[in-house]
């Protein structure tokens, strides 16, 4: 379902966000971040993903952020965790916070980084683990994924 520009920020501001994140690996194991073009999280690496519409099954999103995201029909995904991003900021200019509710899925990804939309991200690269959390670059909530207390203290703690 389309909303107005008018109806959706008042959602955002009023409601946390249902979203979907993808931790992306190639065969090497490296994880796949593109640089975000958009607020909240702009111009940070970040991992692809995005919210589930309104009236948007579940399975329906999931196939429609591969496609967006990363230009492919399905892939095998395995359940990593329920997580909470906060941000100060939201897509606007108006001054409120956004809420989600994060959906984490790891898949394996075999394209080319020249064949990715550059959609939400005006550009991909791969990082090592080791890398990743290291570089002050890539967001926060990205970082989490990777963090040896990912699970049940994070999700608890992570405002």
């Amino acid at each position: 379902m389309k909303l107005s520009l008018t109806d959706f920020k008042k959602i955002v501001e009023s409601t946390p966000l249902i979203s979907i994140d993808l931790v992306v690996r190639n065969d090497q194991g490296s994880v796949l971040l593109g640089k975000r073009t958009n607020r909240p999280a702009q111009n940070f690496w970040f991992v692809p993903g995005g919210r589930v519409l309104k009236d948007e099954p579940f399975e329906y999103a999931f196939k429609r952020l591969l496609r967006e995201e990363l230009g492919i029909g399905a892939a095998n995904a395995n359940f990593i965790g329920l997580y909470q991003h906060f941000y100060e900021d939201n897509f606007s200019e108006d001054d409120f916070s956004t809420h989600y509710i994060v959906l984490a899925y790891e898949i394996t990804f075999k394209g080319e980084l020249a064949s990715l939309p550059l959609k939400q991200h005006s550009k991909y690269t791969w990082f090592t683990k080791k890398d990743l959390l290291e570089n002050e670059n890539i967001h926060k909530h990205s970082k989490w994924y990777f963090q040896e207390n990912r699970n049940a203290d994070l999700f608890l703690n992570n405002k």
